[in-house]
């Protein structure tokens, strides 16, 4: 009887350690990953940040909080945003950022994923809302840039430490998508007139410079004349192509030369009269003064009739 009750205290005490075991253990030793690090709290108190590996701690006296380095990302939500100049925008972005200082992470901030994550949205409509519309759609990442900063000078003191801002997409209303879409067009229409005026300079400039030489060899024309119909005659057509001689078109040139050019016709037709007078027999130059002095009395006459008429009337009334 005594060996039976020996054995039933024995199996109780095996047990009881068993539990205690069962309940201690899992409380005195942590293993911690090698992106992991545990703080330590001591009866309320910080003691230290300890990791990787095995960590001992005294039951139900020490307590432990895991915090994990690794990159987190957060989303940040759809904000409305009016900008500088006062053009609604939706805009989201992308923020990552990790742990660098576990102790700080847990004693100075009580969520830090969630005070990061709000903390980057009122960054977000702060600085979007000081930019214009222009601004925010060609330098993105000088925006992207200045998110960072501000979040990273913020967040410092939580021992987080932000390690880029990307702004993923911004959403126009559709009546300044289809403003831009006729600047845009605008533009295109701007520059192609600007490169067919450039181009039509180019092309009499070298018009011009193969004036001059061609002017300084008459041959350069006879050539350019030859490679033309050499040009005609290998496309399929039914053009009649007559060539001349250029030397034909210079003798024209020095007939036209030798003819008068007198700009007054007064002058021009003095000496026709005068060979008429020549040709008429009989006729002298005092004749045609005698009939130039009758025929102008005769002019006159209307003129004077005129100024007598109200000379008559002065007389009846």
């Amino acid at each position: 009887m005594n060996d039976a009750g020996e054995i039933f205290n024995l199996m109780v005490w095996v047990v009881t350690i068993f539990v205690l075991a069962l309940l201690i253990l899992p409380q005195m030793f942590r293993i911690l990953r090698e992106y992991e690090r545990g703080v330590v709290f001591r009866l309320g108190k910080l003691l230290c940040a300890k990791g990787p590996g095995l960590i001992i701690l005294i039951p139900f006296i020490d307590k432990m909080v895991r915090v994990d380095l690794r990159v987190v990302t957060s989303n940040v939500p759809k904000q409305e945003i009016i900008t500088r100049d006062n053009v609604p925008v939706t805009v989201d972005a992308i923020t990552y950022f990790k742990v660098v200082d576990a102790e700080a992470a847990i004693v100075n901030v009580e969520n830090y994923l969630e005070a990061t994550s709000l903390f980057a949205q009122t960054t977000l409509r702060s600085v979007i809302g000081q930019v214009e519309l222009d601004h925010l759609l060609a330098e993105r990442d000088r925006i992207n840039q200045s998110i960072q900063e501000i979040l990273d000078r913020q967040t410092d003191p939580w021992g987080v430490k932000v390690i880029s801002v990307e702004v993923k997409d911004v959403v126009l209303p559709d009546n300044m998508k289809r403003a831009m879409a006729r600047q845009a067009e605008t533009e295109r229409e701007r520059r192609a007139k600007v490169i067919n005026a450039l181009g039509e300079f180019q092309a009499a400039k070298k018009l011009v410079e193969a004036g001059k030489m061609i002017s300084r060899q008459p041959v350069a024309l006879q050539l350019r004349f030859l490679q033309t119909m050499s040009e005609i005659g290998q496309q399929n057509n039914t053009i009649a192509f007559l060539p001349l001689p250029m030397e034909l078109f210079r003798s024209f040139e020095g007939l036209v030369s030798k003819l008068p050019s007198d700009p007054d016709p007064e002058r021009a037709a003095s000496p026709e009269a005068d060979d008429l007078e020549e040709e008429i027999p009989g006729v002298s130059n005092r004749d045609i003064e005698e009939v130039e002095q009758k025929t102008e009395p005769e002019e006159s006459k209307p003129e004077d009739e005129e100024e007598s008429k109200p000379e008559d009337g002065e007389k009846e009334n």
